[in-house]
């Protein structure tokens, strides 16, 4: 544990009403704050860790925003991953142990994820699905519940993409795209919109058919010898030749970017990610008039994580036509937060209904969000709630500009 960076907190309190924990619950042992107090108390000898202390980390959703306010600089995220490193190796959780196994069985593995979802689309069926969750049969089991609830009712086909897409006009230089594990099932649309979007504004795309995992998960979960596994693996499936490694989803290109802080020699690799908004948001893309209004929730590990705020909203305001309007707490946690919304499903869903409250209030068509989990947990919100919005990642609705040009000319 790094004692320096644990008595770097002055304990000021300005993190606190940036956590999302603390403004659901108010309790200062489940704020930032807190935590590093307990963090310390352990790592100093001054406190045995037990199931209260390992509760007490587990409801952090690690959305890192009180990093952003933190004057003294604490990487809140990073001493919260070697804490839940060590509660692992301990053999201590306050989380439904057979569960979580069955998370980490599946949502890293594309390929299971494919088979447990084609089950799910085959039986028992779409009618079958609603007349399911709208029994009550759920509520006795709310995890689960969480889970079904954030499939659509049409679940869609994964997408295929090209293992190499040419760029188009003057060429500035070739990148790999990284796919997502979750996402290239549920949120289909994203990968190929990327790849159009940075063919046009000059990459040669590259998509390594053999890519796995990012490990961002096992990271955010203390996993931490399992995420070094998949970060070697991944890092060896995109060549030294690419100038940059893509990735449109916020949580993977977050841990990417911080390859280097866990294992050394991937040091290079995580120089190199880029999130897809800052490879599009100087590109001369041949954007068409888009009439309509959207706002822009920022996805934690994109704004915190990746402190990319300007980028996807400057992305947006050069649609013609689209009007932009502001989301209130645009930075704070929809509760998704990688399996959170799972594990925690109370706790996720009132940070879920504070969400749409405030999506409601803006009127908006769309929302749009740079992260799978978030389009997800969005998503469920805005169907539990009747709201006709679409949520959409911002390469999907800038390929609908795209498109809009190419009919208009």
């Amino acid at each position: 544990m790094d004692l320096d960076a644990l008595r770097a907190c002055v304990h000021c309190g300005i993190c606190l009403p940036q956590c999302p924990t603390y403004r659901v619950l108010g309790e200062e042992m489940d704020s930032p704050r807190g935590r590093l107090y307990l963090m310390r108390a352990v790592a100093e000898g001054r406190l045995t860790p037990s199931a209260t202390f390992a509760r007490h980390m587990d409801l952090c959703l690690a959305c890192r925003a009180c990093e952003t306010a933190c004057p003294a600089g604490v990487p809140f995220g990073s001493l919260l991953e070697q804490t839940r490193g060590q509660l692992t190796r301990q053999g201590l959780t306050s989380r439904p142990r057979l569960l979580e196994r069955l998370l980490y069985l599946l949502l890293p593995h594309p390929g299971r994820i494919g088979v447990a979802l084609a089950a799910v689309r085959g039986w028992p069926g779409r009618g079958l699905r609603r007349r399911f969750r709208n029994s009550g049969v759920w509520r006795l089991v709310p995890r689960l519940a969480a889970m079904e609830a954030l499939l659509p009712d049409d679940i869609p086909q994964a997408a295929s993409l090209p293992r190499f897409t040419p760029a188009r006009g003057a060429r500035r230089g070739r990148v790999g795209l990284l796919t997502g594990c979750v996402q290239r099932h549920l949120c289909p649309g994203v990968g190929p919109d990327s790849v159009r979007l940075l063919s046009l504004a000059g990459w040669d795309v590259v998509v390594p058919g053999e890519q796995g995992c990012c490990g961002a998960l096992e990271l955010h979960g203390g996993r931490l010898e399992a995420f070094r596994r998949r970060a070697r693996t991944l890092a060896a499936a995109f060549g030294d030749d690419l100038d940059h490694i893509v990735t449109d989803a916020a949580g993977c290109g977050s841990a990417m970017k911080e390859y280097g802080h866990w294992i050394v020699e991937l040091s290079g690799v995580a120089q190199r990610v880029r999130d897809v908004s800052q490879l599009l948001v100087d590109a001369d893309l041949p954007l068409g008039r888009l009439d309509t209004t959207a706002t822009y929730h920022d996805p934690c590990h994109l704004v915190h994580g990746q402190r990319l705020r300007g980028e996807p909203r400057a992305l947006l305001a050069r649609i013609p036509g689209l009007r932009l309007e502001p989301l209130a707490e645009s930075d704070l946690c929809c509760g998704s937060a990688g399996i959170y919304n799972l594990l925690e499903p109370v706790l996720a869903d009132r940070l879920l209904d504070r969400k749409v409250d405030r999506i409601a209030a803006t009127r908006a068509r769309i929302v749009v969000t740079g992260n799978a989990g978030c389009l997800l947990q969005i998503a469920r919100g805005c169907r539990a709630r009747g709201l006709d919005i679409e949520v959409l990642h911002p390469v999907q609705l800038l390929a609908r500009s795209v498109a809009a040009g190419d009919r208009s000319r």
